[in-house]
């Protein structure tokens, strides 16, 4: 509690008088961010430090491994498909972004058949990935090249399952939304982004 605490004063202290008049906006008019950001809830990527981004210039959802569950409809608590939904159709986004991370645990997990111990929700959850996971069966899961392969994948996976979404589908049939795809490199701070034409990851300069 006392680092959380500590933290909010320096905000309180060093950002919150450059952002005053900004915040203020946001609370009157509401907030009209351009992108969506699927990000992993891993504490070392956070997006709005990797894209120094303002208040109100992204929305982001994150869970475990960054991942976009297939489109269903019926009972259950659909988070990660609801935050799609609320971006999509009230806040009008232009763009969502799929980001994934190098060093994910998730995608580790996933690679090595492995759900991260006794758990209830996580393996269900990891199981996600395997449809990327079969595609590299060719690759040693011992080898660090394979992890990198499916962190990649994955992001390429996660894509594809945006557009089982109708209204994400509509969306981008109607020209008013796009999706991408990017990795961050947690160990040298390097952002590569997806090539939709050749389905590969470029480094941004």
């Amino acid at each position: 509690m006392r680092q959380l605490i500590d933290g909010y004063r320096r905000f309180r202290g060093n950002h919150w008088p450059e952002y005053r008049d900004l915040y203020r906006e946001l609370s009157r008019y509401g907030q009209k961010p351009p992108t969506l950001i699927i990000a992993c809830s891993d504490s070392r990527v956070d997006p709005g430090s990797i894209f120094d981004a303002q208040p109100g210039e992204i929305f982001v959802v994150r869970n475990v491994a960054n991942l976009v569950p297939p489109y269903e409809e019926g009972d259950g608590l659909h988070g990660t498909s609801a935050a799609i939904e609320f971006a999509v159709k009230v806040l009008n986004v232009d763009m969502i972004l799929v980001l994934g991370h190098g060093d994910c645990g998730g995608v580790s997990a996933a690679l090595k058949g492995d759900p991260l111990g006794d758990s209830e929700f996580l393996a269900k959850w990891i199981e996600l990935i395997n449809p990327a996971r079969a595609k590299l069966a060719h690759l040693d899961p011992a080898d660090p090249a394979a992890k990198e392969a499916l962190e990649c994948e994955s992001i390429k996976l996660s894509i594809e399952r945006l557009m089982t979404f109708p209204f994400v589908a509509a969306a981008v049939a109607a020209g008013g939304l796009v999706l991408e795809g990017a990795r961050f490199r947690v160990f040298d701070g390097r952002l590569e982004w997806l090539d939709k034409t050749t389905g590969e990851f470029s480094r941004v300069e």
